[in-house]
């Protein structure tokens, strides 16, 4: 079992940075596909960036590229996600999550079909962001 600890989250003014952390409890990110998903209040938890165990291939929502970078550390077992030009909409629960397959989770959001939470084996517990306006 894989346990993942997010961290990072705050409140921020729209335009600011934050970077959220998910430290995880033994090797993890070498070995699996990994990402970020966020939940508003009253929303669906949606998708925000994966990377793949190779960190070779990223991939991130329309509504964050180009402001978000997801990375990992494997020497220290860490997933970041890097938040630039930060928008109140931005504001959520941010939650680490690795396990599922990048490829077939890329291949459903290309085509416009929401990703199957279901096959995703690891959840961290969430860190809160607020970004005011």
């Amino acid at each position: 079992q894989v346990q993942l600890v997010e961290s990072g989250g705050g409140l921020v003014q729209a335009g600011g940075s934050l970077r959220l952390s998910c430290a995880a409890s033994r090797r993890t990110f070498s070995s699996y596909d990994a990402g970020w998903f966020r939940q508003a209040p009253g929303k669906e938890r949606e998708f925000v960036a994966a990377i793949s165990w190779s960190g070779g291939n990223t991939y991130y929502a329309d509504s964050v590229k180009g402001r978000f970078t997801i990375s990992t550390d494997n020497a220290n077992n860490t997933l970041y996600l890097q938040m630039n030009s930060l928008e109140p909409e931005d504001t959520a629960v941010y939650y680490c999550a690795a396990g599922f397959s990048f490829a077939n989770m890329v291949a459903r959001l290309r085509v416009g079909i929401s990703p199957f939470l279901g096959q995703v084996r690891f959840w961290g517990q969430g860190t809160h962001v607020t970004v005011s306006s």
